[in-house]
């Protein structure tokens, strides 16, 4: 996958007026029919963005907010884009209403009806995460586009940590807005996302940049698609990344991520002590896994699990309880939850 991404790279580089004069539409629209066939969509309602953070961002500050409206979220969300809302929200006197969604959860539609005790006449946007950050839960998002979408509400979805660990088919969920990330769970290189748009609503989102796109004539592609003179050699390389996973059986391979994650639950719990925070799953998780940790000085274990066991897993504190995150790729193997579970024991034990 680099190879192919330094390829790329190095074809701008050799002669970056033909690439980028003659060749830059053709070989964006071929990347972008690949990962709109992977993503269910079509690509004409998709570009390619440097992350999931950016896609959010260009919707967010785009949005036509007005002083009183509300954007409705959970408290699972991840921290950055908590800020790109508060941004708006000072911008624009719009309200963003982070409403809790406690642990443990159990059911699907509990979790939905939870959310929606807190929309009101004036909430205008829901924003929630389909696999969250902090506590690493996919949460019922389709049902939740769907209640959405009967009350006239705008939906806006981070698929940050989605594509490659669970299958999206973005047709379906029918959200009004998404943007996921290709370079976590796809092993695309980094600075390589997306941003799905429904096609009614493409009018109401700026790009980042305005270029050479931004013109009356043009549409959403070319308006979002030219930043200026940029690297796209990440983008060129979703098709390949998207092939690898196809060509190695990676079904299979997040079989195996999900059993390995699935095991870190039990086997922590038994360790600490600390019942889960969902039922044992691939309803509520993947390939990666939050599990409770016992009361800690939870930067001094994150450091110590680094410099004493080269084991580098993000922890945090969410509703002021610590927490652990477990990922597992395809290069994991049962000996690095061993090494982890080991490290852990020494250093809370």
């Amino acid at each position: 996958m680099f190879e192919t991404f330094q390829n790329w790279q190095r074809e701008l580089e050799r002669q970056p007026v033909a690439f980028l004069g003659r060749r830059f539409d053709d070989l964006l629209r071929t990347a972008r029919e690949s990962l709109a066939a992977y993503l269910n969509a079509s690509p004409d309602d998709l570009v390619y963005v440097s992350n999931a953070s950016e896609g959010i961002n260009r919707v967010a500050r785009s949005l036509p907010l007005e002083p009183g409206d509300e954007i409705l979220t959970t408290s699972h969300e991840y921290g950055a884009m908590n800020f790109t809302w508060e941004y708006v929200c000072q911008q624009t006197g719009a309200k963003y209403i982070q409403h809790p969604i406690p642990l443990p959860v159990t059911d699907p539609a509990t979790v939905v009806e939870s959310l929606w005790i807190a929309v009101t006449p004036r909430t205008r946007v829901i924003f929630i995460s389909h696999i969250t950050s902090p506590t690493a839960l996919i949460l019922p998002v389709a049902e939740v586009c769907r209640r959405a979408r009967e009350a006239g509400i705008w939906t806006v979805i981070d698929g940050a940590h989605v594509p490659g660990q669970i299958p999206l088919d973005l047709t379906a969920l029918d959200a009004d807005f998404y943007s996921g990330n290709c370079h976590k769970w796809l092993s695309a290189p980094k600075s390589a996302g997306f941003l799905y748009v429904r096609r009614e609503l493409q009018s109401l989102i700026a790009p980042s940049v305005i270029s050479w796109g931004w013109q009356e004539q043009y549409g959403f592609v070319d308006r979002h698609q030219w930043q200026g003179t940029s690297d796209i050699a990440a983008y060129l390389s979703v098709p390949a990344a998207i092939q690898f996973q196809q060509e190695h059986d990676w079904d299979t391979v997040r079989a195996e991520c999900y059993a390995l994650a699935s095991e870190t639950r039990s086997r922590m719990a038994e360790l600490t002590g600390l019942a889960p925070i969902a039922p044992d799953s691939p309803d509520w998780f993947a390939q990666m896994v939050t599990v409770p940790l016992p009361d800690c000085d939870v930067a001094e274990v994150k450091t110590r699990l680094y410099d004493e066991f080269r084991v580098e897993v993000p922890l945090v504190t969410w509703d002021e309880r610590p927490f652990m995150r477990v990922s597992f790729q395809g290069y994991n193997t049962a000996n690095d939850l061993a090494q982890l579970l080991d490290a852990v024991q020494r250093i809370l034990y």
